[in-house]
């Protein structure tokens, strides 16, 4: 879905899964200062919109899904995954409840298939669910952000920010009275320079929950049974997860930023030495330059010296060892 955005003077395009809004305004470190400093918003207009109504949608929800939410106080925001079988990550949901509907947003393109999903498992609940992509805009605010909120929309509020479920027919008209804009690259940096990890980028077929520190932000450890608990609660008590996420500091003076899937070694051991890993998300911040998140084995000594591809690479511990 092409926003309307993308017609704001210096607008470039993004390309890839956040095709469909800018990936910036002409000004990338303008755009991520504005941000870190609590101005300007971010169009996340392609991000799917999903709703759920009735009585049973807490409760329902909260067998599906690896959060507690059964209990979900109105108007606070959470995250929550879905798991295969096997436990690997499927779906991440960013959810609040209004009071009368659970209103989500969700990566691009994943709606279809989350849907279809929650429809095979409706029975005899009293719950509807709605794909209103066509219909809501996400709309994300930065942390310290003084701008107007709209009566009556639902609103997701963490510490990094707020995220609304605007009404479509109504962005280009906030976006005027709510501006600068900032792209999808500054928020992505922003992203990254916070840890936070992001479904298709920091995940694969494969990715397990713990590998990304989603234990207790995304996944609550004392909650009923869900799909996929069972490999949570066998990593959680009983072993660890093969691989971790990392931050890297990238060596500076390359002009080439290592992009996502370049394979990550160990610089003591010969260009050709064994993969330890791969980068998943790397961005030029503002403040700390190129910059990057990466899955890594587990066993990875942390004061290794590392080399993506051919980029020096220093690793800070996100989830540890």
């Amino acid at each position: 879905m092409k926003s309307p955005l993308l017609s704001l003077p210096g607008a470039v395009p993004a390309e890839g899964v956040d095709e469909g809004v800018a990936a910036h305004y002409g000004d990338l470190f303008r755009e991520q200062r504005a941000l870190a400093d609590g101005t300007g918003f971010v169009d996340l207009s392609h991000r799917g919109v999903v709703t759920v109504t009735g009585d049973d949608r807490l409760s329902w929800l909260h067998l599906l899904l690896t959060q507690h939410v059964s209990d979900l106080p109105t108007g606070q925001a959470t995250e929550a995954l879905i798991l295969s079988a096997h436990g690997h990550i499927e779906h991440a949901l960013y959810l609040v409840d209004d009071g009368s509907t659970v209103w989500a947003h969700v990566e691009p393109g994943t709606q279809d298939a989350l849907i279809a999903y929650l429809e095979s498992m409706k029975f005899f609940y009293r719950v509807e669910v709605a794909d209103r992509t066509d219909e809501f805009a996400v709309v994300h605010l930065p942390a310290g952000s003084i701008a107007d909120v709209p009566e009556g929309i639902a609103v997701r509020e963490m510490a990094y920010g707020r995220d609304l479920f605007l009404p479509r027919a109504d962005l280009e008209s906030y976006a005027e009275k709510t501006g600068p804009a900032a792209g999808i690259l500054a928020y992505e940096a922003l992203r990254v320079e916070n840890h936070r990890p992001r479904l298709g980028f920091e995940t694969d077929h494969r990715t397990i929950p713990h590998e990304l520190g989603w234990i207790g932000t995304a996944v609550h450890l004392q909650k009923g049974c869900y799909r996929g608990q069972e490999t949570v609660a066998r990593v959680e008590n009983l072993g660890k997860p093969p691989r971790r996420l990392v931050f890297l500091h990238l060596d500076g003076s390359e002009v080439h930023l290592p992009g996502a899937g370049t394979e990550i070694r160990l610089a003591d051991e010969a260009p050709d030495g064994r993969k330890i890993g791969f980068i998943t998300t790397s961005v030029r911040h503002h403040e700390l330059g190129p910059v990057a998140l990466a899955l890594v084995k587990r066993n990875v000594p942390l004061d290794a010296r590392l080399l993506a591809d051919t980029t020096a690479a220093a690793q800070e511990v996100v989830v540890e060892p």
